[in-house]
């Protein structure tokens, strides 16, 4: 008898370590608008969303200004290794700014520190450079199609980067 309940015990552990780690992965493959709508200051919100970005496994820390208006967002990045560095600082600046801004309602500026090198971007400049609402967007897609659409055109990047 003691042999049955321990192997009962035994397989209901297994069952459930096995659909911890199904529920564990389901969670990290979810839509990247679930964060649509969020604030700068919900720093889980606004922690997953950078680290589900381009380059966030280079994301060393960030951190959330909510005390005075404009409210910011600062990213500080580890070394990222790549062949054109300015090149790959201004596309995960551009990328990343446009769907914070996209899914963060009050996110009002960013700060991108890639160590030696600072880009710092605005929504009023992000939205007048590609000439919509990013808030308007309600799929990943579509903002990708925008973002692939403007950085093709390196003069373009560069008058955001003036």
């Amino acid at each position: 008898m003691r042999q049955i309940i321990n192997f009962t015990l035994f397989s209901l552990l297994i069952i459930l370590f096995l659909n911890g780690c199904q529920l564990n992965n389901e969670t990290t493959n979810e839509d990247i608008f679930q964060y649509k709508g969020s604030y700068v200051g919900d720093n889980s919100a606004v922690g997953n969303l950078a680290y589900q970005l381009p380059n966030g496994e280079f994301l060393d820390s960030f951190e959330l200004k909510t005390t005075e208006e404009p409210y910011g967002i600062i990213l500080n990045y580890k070394s990222i290794e790549a062949e054109d560095l300015l090149k790959t600082y201004k596309e995960t600046a551009v990328y990343n700014a446009t769907f914070i801004f996209a899914l963060v309602q009050n996110a009002d500026w960013i700060t991108f520190n890639f160590g030696e090198k600072a880009y710092k971007i605005t929504r009023e400049n992000l939205q007048n450079w590609y000439g919509k609402e990013l808030s308007e967007f309600t799929s990943e897609d579509a903002i990708r199609e925008l973002i692939q659409e403007y950085l093709q055109d390196d003069h373009k990047v560069n008058q955001l980067f003036g």
